[in-house]
């Protein structure tokens, strides 16, 4: 894999973790539009444990030729290095410009609605109705009530299992689905305890925050070996369709990015802090501050544009 297509990759998987971090944004979507989404299904759905015979049978170079394993890791480091770079940032806006923040998340999901939807080679009334189903389940998640914080080892490995399948699926935020699930803190929590613990040198605890993430690590990969298979095989006989339903889900999901909102509860997060825990959508004229209409207008726009110009990147990169 050259190293100019490295860092390409490497810059779409930053822009995808950057995505995954908050809770309503899904890196899915970002992958859909800059064009690695079906590269990325296909690879994961490959692995299998025929790749570690691989390694000694034919070596490493062949073995990450034959898996595509240099794309799925440059991919990955991009990731983890927004995950680990902008969580605090992104953290601080959503306390701090929530309304602005929001504002921009809908300009760059609605963006993305219409560059799914475009895909669709062919309407009828099949797609039309994978449209609305897609829609209502994705707006029914928008709005439930979120679970409590179990911390059983199994709800812990099931989180991780719905996470990253919603993760890879545009429109559907992972970390939101944490956020209904109540594992949100729990996991965040374990990321952020594990380091701290672990410079306390309190061995014992960094024990337990290490073992709720291999437990989420191993439902993520479990995860993503089912979905991925699914993904794969929805692609390639019923692409229309599956275009069809994501496109209801980034649609459904929209309602979670609306920028003016009446808090209904309250939760707190890792760091102790209050924040907005279940809320509903209301007109900004009803808003309990200052709507700010001007800038949120300015920062959709931002971010619809921003998709546009993504795709057109991402479209040269791939010519």
């Amino acid at each position: 894999m050259p190293l100019r297509k490295n860092i390409t990759v490497v810059i779409k998987g930053m822009l995808m973790g950057a995505a995954d971090v908050v809770p309503g944004v899904s890196g899915g979507t970002i992958a859909f539009i800059t064009g690695i989404y079906e590269e990325l299904i296909k690879t994961i759905d490959g692995l299998d444990f025929q790749l570690l015979k691989d390694l000694f049978k034919v070596g490493i170079k062949v073995t990450f030729i034959k898996y595509n394993l240099g794309f799925l890791l440059s991919l990955l480091f991009g990731i983890a290095i927004s995950i680990l770079s902008l969580s605090k940032l992104l953290t601080y806006l959503l306390q701090t410009y929530p309304v602005l923040l929001w504002s921009f998340f809908f300009g760059l999901v609605l963006a993305s609605v219409l560059y799914i939807g475009k895909q669709i080679s062919k309407w009828n009334v099949a797609v039309i109705i994978a449209i609305i189903v897609g829609t209502l389940i994705s707006y029914y998640i928008t709005v439930a009530e979120p679970l409590g914080s179990p911390d059983n080892w199994w709800y812990i490995l099931f989180s991780g299992f719905i996470a990253i399948i919603a993760m890879i699926l545009p429109g559907v935020s992972g970390a939101f689905l944490l956020l209904l699930l109540g594992s949100y803190k729990t996991v965040l929590g374990s990321i952020s305890g594990l380091l701290e613990a672990v410079i306390e040198g309190n061995w014992s605890l960094a024990w337990t925050y290490l073992s709720n993430l291999l437990l989420f690590a191993i439902g993520c990969v479990i995860g993503l070996k089912v979905f991925s298979r699914v993904l794969t095989w929805l692609f390639e006989n019923q692409k229309n369709l599956t275009l069809a339903l994501l496109t209801g889900f980034m649609i459904g999901s929209l309602n979670k990015l609306w920028p003016w909102k009446d808090i209904i509860k309250y939760r707190t997060n890792s760091h102790g802090i209050e924040v907005p825990f279940l809320e509903k959508s209301i007109s900004p004229f009803d808003f309990k501050g200052d709507p700010q209409i001007l800038y949120v207008c300015l920062l959709t726009v931002t971010g619809f544009v921003l998709i546009l110009a993504l795709e057109k990147w991402a479209h040269k990169k791939q010519v």
